[in-house]
């Protein structure tokens, strides 16, 4: 019996496909968060933290439903915000502030502080209730530091930014930094999530993002066309 030679069904199946806002998971940024990201972006434009901010955004809307207990009008501008400060530091510091096996403790201190500095400015130029601009810089200022969580919506900021890191995204980003293998990113990023995280949702999905970046690795997997 010969093989199909192509897999294309031959019809249009496009009537078919749900709306986007029909399917969980498929995200926009909500209006009041593109806001804070206009004024957040250029303080982005760094060490990627600009597509590291937007992934992590990502994580936290997906994390959000799990965890009932986190308050969306306070994790989502605190994560579009966390890591504006990086704007302060000279950028061939940069890398070395956070380099495993070494590092700048001041430089990241630096980053905290000047980032609740600049979300102060930004919530509070957009309006935002005090209460919510009080919480949201608590949580910037401390998030990498710190290795405890203050609440429920401080745990989602930290492991939102750090579940990053296993990500397809995240595992790229980290070769280029330190000029690693994708195997080589996977095992150290594997390994700095491990212990990081602080809800169980959030453990769950950086096991996921580890199995499937381990079997892209794999040599069956690499065996096939």
């Amino acid at each position: 019996m010969s093989s199909p030679s192509s897999t294309r069904l031959g019809r249009d199946i496009r009537a078919h496909i749900p709306a986007a806002d029909a399917v969980a998971g498929v995200i926009r940024l909500r209006v009041e968060d593109t806001a804070v990201w206009a004024l957040a972006a250029p303080h982005l434009a760094v060490r990627n933290n600009d597509s590291h901010t937007l992934y992590a955004y990502g994580l936290s809307r997906a994390l959000l439903p799990l965890i009932p207990d986190a308050d969306p009008d306070v994790v989502l501008p605190a994560i579009l915000l966390h890591d504006t400060g990086w704007s302060t530091v000279a950028d061939d510091l940069i890398l070395e502030a956070i380099a495993p096996g070494g590092g700048r403790p001041d430089l990241v201190l630096q980053h905290e502080k000047e980032g609740a500095r600049i979300a102060t400015e930004v919530l509070t130029s957009l309006g935002r209730d005090d209460d919510v601009v009080r919480r949201v810089v608590e949580i910037i200022d401390g998030h990498d530091s710190r290795l405890y969580a203050l609440s429920t919506d401080d745990a989602v900021v930290k492991d939102s930014d750090k579940l990053w890191r296993v990500t397809p995204h995240g595992i790229d980003i980290v070769c280029g930094w330190f000029g690693l293998s994708r195997e080589e990113s996977l095992r150290l990023t594997t390994a700095r999530v491990e212990n990081s995280l602080f809800t169980e949702p959030a453990r769950a999905m950086a096991r996921g993002f580890a199995s499937i970046a381990s079997i892209d690795l794999a040599p069956e997997r690499q065996g096939l066309v």
